[in-house]
């Protein structure tokens, strides 16, 4: 079965519209976690403007599940994995100002780079996952980093099935069959929701996880939390 990672920045985020700590980022990860969640994404942001980095230090005693933390891997974001420990972190090419993801990361350009940040991770026992577009040159230079993963950026297949196209998904598949190939686990992200993710699951061989954050979140608006989780578990069997 793929595992359903939650990402709960969403859930930061209305807190801090209001200030104060209602809701609850932990106690929300442990319902989360309650209700089937096999994993809590945190995605923490240069200004902390939904998760903070001292929400990160919370959910680091509390997870029992596996905890994920995504971003762009500057000193100060690689002091705080390392202090918390994840199971897995994630790492994004993100400029300081971006509202979210919007791209992959270029693993030839960057390959050097990237080789040094995850050696330092894979030397404190954290499994790292590169997220890349489903290209696969990009594929191809993830796999010479190092990395255990890679997670593929799904705004493109979302954005085409949205529209009726399916043949969106063809480059997902091809670049999740390389990856197998080379050895690499498939994680993917990125617009994933109760429209898609079956669809998305289905055609996407040695699927390892899906991380979905803003969609679940607005789904449990009209759905209720656990009903929702539920729902992406029977997607994902």
């Amino acid at each position: 079965m793929t595992k359903l990672s939650v990402n709960i920045n969403k859930i930061a985020t209305l807190r801090n519209a209001r200030g104060g700590n209602i809701p609850n980022v932990v106690e929300a990860a442990k319902k989360i976690e309650s209700f089937g969640g096999q994993g809590i994404t945190v995605h923490p942001r240069p200004d902390e403007r939904h998760i903070t980095y001292q929400d990160i230090r919370d959910l680091s005693n509390i997870v029992t599940t596996e905890f994920n933390i995504e971003g762009n891997p500057v000193a100060k974001f690689l002091n705080l994995v390392m202090e918390a420990g994840p199971a897995q972190v994630t790492l994004v090419p993100d400029a300081e100002d971006a509202i979210t993801s919007n791209a992959g990361w270029d693993t030839i350009k960057h390959k050097k780079f990237l080789q040094e940040v995850i050696q330092e991770f894979k030397n404190n026992g954290i499994r790292t996952s590169i997220f890349v577009d489903p290209d696969e040159k990009m594929i191809n230079g993830a796999a010479e980093t190092g990395t255990d993963r890679i997670e593929l950026y799904t705004e493109d297949f979302a954005v085409s099935y949205a529209k009726g196209d399916k043949t969106g998904i063809e480059p997902y598949k091809r670049g999740a069959t390389l990856a197998h190939e080379l050895g690499l686990g498939i994680n993917a992200g990125h617009d994933l929701s109760l429209d898609n993710i079956k669809y998305f699951k289905d055609n996407i061989p040695h699927l390892d996880e899906v991380s979905i954050g803003h969609a679940l979140i607005a789904e449990a608006l009209y759905l209720g939390l656990e009903t929702t989780i539920k729902r992406y578990l029977d997607q994902l069997k």
